[in-house]
């Protein structure tokens, strides 16, 4: 047997479900380990074509989840399983309804194909901070125990690892039972170990987008009405907010925005302008600001995506902004790959 056979046949055989834009993938990347996804499925045809567009494979498809069964999944010889299952259902905006959902539907139907599919030894699930307390959650637990797997539940978020950003997300790590975890926690893992290295950064060195930056600077009236209520960062910042699929659509909690003007320059530009009585004067003050959105490049880089990550042109920025919302962190993802 070559080297090349040996490395295929020792590679991690993975289905990617509600695969996205790759988040997991790019996880998995992360590792060095050697790895093939076998099946992606996401039922967003847009997602699917900037997956295609990043990684040039035709594994991804348009998928109902609803239709695997766990022999199909046996035979295509899985062992491991990353999914990030629909947040909607355990989210405000989609009422929490939770298992009555429609759209929490695929989830629970891989729940119940977990006893039939021994050849899976790995899973990592992550969903929206709120999960853990949902009935799918119970549902899920209850159901990898039975099919023989014990799991370490974690609240992460990028910034916890030095990244300016906050999106705090519920993962839950599984495989099967006579192994262990590096970190054996009873309940909820939510801080870091002490052994893991941290060095922080700052939004100086996401915000490398020149090209086009007019067209992501915020209107007048919306520096009027809402710059007040935003999150502002300059290249300082050490954080910003968890970027939404709404982001540039609602001007509160759906992402921060950035100013290039050091912190100090920023804060007494913003109060001159605030104490001026004149509109003009007013307007002209805020425009001085050069507040902009961040641009889809700039919330990728802040997710950790790679660098070779790109959108292809079809896309519109809209539609950037939404998938990159309901994506994930490749870091945090990497870091519980490794430790799965």
């Amino acid at each position: 047997m070559d080297s090349t056979t040996s490395k295929q046949n020792s590679a991690f055989r993975v289905l990617e479900l509600f695969s996205g834009i790759g988040g997991m993938r790019m996880g998995l990347e992360r590792t060095g380990k050697a790895f093939e996804i076998i099946s992606a499925l996401d039922v967003n045809p847009i997602a699917n074509q900037v997956y295609r567009q990043n990684f040039g494979e035709h594994v991804v498809r348009n998928g109902n989840i609803l239709s695997l069964t766990a022999s199909g999944i046996t035979k295509m010889r899985i062992d491991t399983i990353l999914m990030s299952p629909p947040c909607q259902p355990f989210s405000r905006n989609g009422k929490f309804n939770d298992v009555d959902d429609c759209r929490a539907e695929p989830f629970q139907h891989i729940c119940s194909l977990l006893e039939g599919i021994p050849t899976v030894k790995f899973i990592l699930m992550e969903n929206v901070k709120g999960f853990e307390t949902s009935q799918a959650c119970a549902l899920y637990k209850d159901r990898l125990q039975n099919a023989g797997f014990i799991f370490q539940e974690y609240i992460l978020s990028p910034h916890q690892f030095g990244i300016p950003n906050t999106r705090h997300r519920y993962y839950c790590i599984a495989k099967r039972k006579g192994s262990y975890f590096r970190w054996n926690a009873e309940g909820i893992i939510s801080q870091l170990p002490n052994t893991v290295a941290v060095q922080p950064v700052n939004i100086g060195a996401i915000t490398k987008d020149l090209e086009a930056i007019e067209s992501y600077l915020l209107k007048e009236v919306t520096l009027k009405r809402h710059l007040q209520i935003m999150d502002i960062c300059t290249s300082e910042s050490t954080n910003s907010m968890c970027f939404t699929k709404a982001y540039t659509h609602y001007a509160e909690g759906t992402g921060s925005v950035f100013s290039p003007l050091a912190k100090q320059d920023f804060d007494n530009i913003y109060q001159s302008a605030t104490n001026a009585v004149e509109h003009d004067e007013k307007c002209a003050l805020l425009r001085t600001l050069r507040v902009r959105y961040f641009t889809p490049q700039e919330v990728a880089r802040l997710m950790s995506f790679p660098e070779y990550f790109c959108f292809p042109d079809a896309v519109t920025v809209k539609q950037r902004y939404r998938l990159l919302g309901n994506s994930v962190n490749v870091h945090v993802v990497g870091f519980l790959l490794e430790e799965l």
